[in-house]
């Protein structure tokens, strides 16, 4: 999952584009990078790390211009290495810039019909570096030294008969302007905003809506699916649908756990998502577990508090904090690595123990994946004193991997693949586990917007919206992003780079 932002200003955007990734960091803290254009050229800067520690005033000074865009980044495609930051960029035609949330389906297909087709090299393993070639080559077929609004919802339409995936796309084309795009099922969020200032009107794209709050656009509307907008350098705005078949289907994973609550996302508050989350689940467990004697509901922080005080409602049952986050510790979900996870849980939350001692505590999380943080959580529990430990989670048993740009790529790393609620109850070790339903948790969502009535839901049940996912390629992701997968891969960059310092003298 990633974060993307993209302004079309009338005075410098460096200043307003951090902010916007700033409030986009929980969508990615492996690295993050800002490009913007003055005088025709680009300036860059992208590196692994926060955003506030990757740029300082040094390199903010350097990111001069009207018009750029940003991305936060954690790896799903391609790996953690500083070479894989976006955004990326290609001189030719004209100059082109972009920043891409999502994954391609087809990526591998894609880059050999670049290569042998287009004679267009992919330097990086990142399936965005791959999006962007498609997208400069079908720019690059019209021989147009100035390109409009058609030509480039013409190349738009090309991209999505080609592409197959999700993805959230900002572009940035040196002497034309921004060029937004979302896949033809909009499994990626993406929203738009504008404001008036006196030199007129700037429009800003971005990932969820908070980061437009953040620098004080004003909320416009989703991007649609299969839907392009292109705003020029002196800010005209042009829309178009640039794909033959569109189906609304958002990830309902957006909800249950990675946006913040205080977005709107495909016309839907986020917070009201999860408060009917809670309503969902505290009436299943009202009706299931009548026999089981709750004394409090705990949530696990954050994204399960306000799901948790509507459970507690429900029940008629005390409400408690019972675990205190250190919130400079990153998300452990996105941490690339089970190890890392592991040793992050314990250092992350910190138990009262009062809230627990003698107690049969109810824990509510948003979702179980992998089981390491639910286990360690329990654990922490029985630490402080409960009597008995019951876990309740308010999305349903992930089975299945993500193909759409959350990392969750190998089924054997996910708790509940393969197994029934008691096995992973057992695995856990709590006293009890309850899971939402799939239909309550769409019902909760759509609750906010019924005009929508298809969710990407393919972690819970294994049915991919694009069609095009069989068992050869879950078995070829997996075999590239599991967890062992992975630890060889940074191992291997990790000798690499060692071995450079040491020949050079460089980190001496």
């Amino acid at each position: 999952m990633c974060g993307i932002v993209g302004i079309v200003g009338t005075s410098p955007v460096n200043q307003a584009i951090y902010d916007g990734l700033t409030v986009l960091q929980h969508r990615g803290q492996d690295a993050a990078g800002i490009i913007t254009i003055d005088n025709n050229t680009f300036s860059l800067r992208k590196a692994n790390g926060l955003v506030k520690d990757v740029f300082h005033t040094r390199h903010m000074k350097r990111l001069q211009g009207n018009i750029g865009i940003g991305h936060v980044r954690y790896p799903t495609a391609g790996s953690s290495s500083s070479a894989e930051a976006q955004p990326f960029y290609v001189n030719s035609p004209f100059g082109i810039a972009m920043a891409h949330n999502g994954n391609l389906t087809n990526a591998e297909a894609l880059k050999e019909r670049l290569f042998t087709k287009a004679r267009r090299h992919v330097n990086t393993t990142s399936d965005s570096e791959v999006l962007l070639n498609i997208l400069a080559y079908e720019l690059g077929r019209n021989d147009k030294m100035k390109l409009d609004a058609t030509d480039m919802f013409k190349a738009i339409s090309e991209v999505n008969q080609q592409v197959s995936g999700g993805y959230a796309t900002i572009a940035m084309i040196i002497g034309h302007g921004i060029l937004a795009f979302r896949d033809p099922h909009g499994i990626r969020p993406l929203v738009f905003g504008k404001r008036e200032t006196e030199r007129g009107v700037e429009y800003m794209f971005a990932s969820e809506s908070v980061a437009l709050s953040i620098d004080g656009f004003e909320f416009v509307r989703d991007v649609a699916p299969g839907e392009a907008i292109y705003v020029t350098e002196d800010g005209q705005f042009y829309s178009q649908i640039c794909a033959d078949k569109t189906m609304h289907a958002p990830c309902i994973f957006e909800f249950v756990y990675f946006a913040r609550p205080d977005s709107n996302i495909d016309n839907m508050s986020v917070y009201a998502t999860r408060v009917n989350m809670g309503t969902k689940l505290g009436e299943k467990i009202k009706r299931e577990w009548a026999d089981k004697d709750i004394d409090v509901v705990i949530p696990i922080p954050e994204t399960s508090c306000d799901i948790a005080l509507e459970i507690a409602s429900v029940l008629n049952l005390p409400y408690r904090q019972g675990f205190v986050k250190n919130r400079y510790i990153g998300r452990t979900f996105i941490m690339p690595g089970q190890e890392q996870r592991k040793k992050s849980v314990r250092r992350k939350l910190n138990a009262i123990d009062r809230e627990f001692a003698g107690k049969n505590v109810l824990l509510v999380d948003d979702s179980i994946v992998r089981g390491t943080t639910s286990a360690q959580i329990v654990e922490m529990a029985r630490d402080a004193g409960a009597k008995n430990v019951y876990f309740a989670s308010a999305a349903p048993e992930v089975r299945f991997p993500n193909v759409y740009g959350i990392d969750m790529p190998s089924a054997a790393e996910l708790i509940a693949h393969g197994r029934d609620v008691e096995d992973i109850n057992a695995s856990i070790g709590s006293d009890g586990l309850i899971y939402q339903s799939i239909s309550d948790l769409k019902d909760a969502v759509a609750l906010e917007n019924p005009e929508i009535t298809r969710f990407e839901t393919s972690v819970f049940d294994g049915q991919y919206i694009t069609g095009d996912v069989n068992q050869d390629y879950l078995n070829r992701i997996d075999a590239l992003r599991n967890d062992s997968a992975k630890s060889t891969r940074e191992k291997a960059m990790s000798a690499s780079l060692e071995l450079h310092n040491q020949e050079t003298g460089e980190g001496e």
